[in-house]
């Protein structure tokens, strides 16, 4: 976590992070515009902080789009904030209750992590339903090529609608898929109140997409969750629940555990 660190200690980085959680998603000519640095700095200052892990890169077009990512702060919080003084532990404070408190102002949600794991293993974490019952509490049914119906089992219910299909499929790179319904029995399982599940589903159907690289002896994960509508309550709901859930994948790849459940 040195390079967390070392990236945080600067207050022209700290500046960067804080135009991307302002607003998130943004490519090098919209930072540079917003910010009184020039160019060649303001790419330095980008490579050391995608080096530490606080900012992912997915590429649109000719442009690469930066997002903040909350996974450094999250493992320190999660699994190592005691080995470190006290004095570190306050340094990393605003920046984490930003990321807790503030929704960043996208209609996506991205989060990059590194997995001591290999693609392969990793792809069956994504999609092997006795894999994903473990640290999701999801069964998935589907054959994951092109076109496929995805069907969910979750908490004892079913959720199946021919809207939830495989969108990209190649294994060990790249999957991606339509979310799931928010149907009355789901609502029910899981004590969401109707008016709740009402308005999730009358936003449009989000996607999630997962991104496999290889990065020497791990694995690099970006996750995408899009195709919100602006004010989304679902993007809200799934800023909340991707952090724990990646941390939870990668805890068990690793370790063969998975972290406590969150309380309720």
């Amino acid at each position: 976590m040195d390079e967390v660190f070392k990236a945080l200690a600067d207050a022209s980085r700290r500046q960067l992070l804080d135009s991307l959680n302002a607003r998130n998603g943004q490519s090098l000519r919209e930072l540079c515009a917003g910010l009184d640095m020039a160019r060649q700095s303001v790419s330095k200052h980008l490579a050391v902080l995608t080096a530490a892990n606080l900012v992912t890169t997915v590429r649109r077009g000719r442009e690469k789009i930066h997002y903040l990512n909350a996974e450094p702060i999250n493992a320190i919080a999660e699994r190592w904030i005691d080995r470190y003084d006290r004095e570190r532990v306050h340094a990393l404070a605003d920046l984490k209750t930003a990321l807790e408190q503030e929704p960043m102002s996208s209609t996506e949600f991205v989060y990059t992590t590194y997995i001591n794991t290999t693609p392969e293993r990793l792809w069956q974490a994504l999609t092997d339903p006795a894999f994903t019952r473990r640290y999701w509490q999801v069964a998935f049914e589907s054959e994951w090529t092109k076109g496929a119906t995805v069907t969910w089992n979750q908490r004892g219910v079913t959720i199946a609608d021919p809207e939830q299909v495989v969108l990209e499929s190649e294994p060990y790179r790249r999957l991606a898929y339509t979310w799931h319904t928010m149907t009355p029995e789901f609502a029910a399982s899981v004590g969401m109140d109707e008016d709740v599940r009402a308005t999730l589903a009358a936003e449009p159907r989000s996607k999630v997409h997962f991104e496999i690289e290889p990065a020497g002896p791990m694995v690099k994960l970006t996750v995408v969750h899009d195709g919100f509508a602006p004010g989304s309550t679902v993007l809200e709901m799934v800023s909340e629940g991707w952090p724990h859930l990646l941390s939870d994948l990668k805890t068990l790849l690793e370790t063969g555990e998975t972290l406590p459940e969150i309380p309720e």
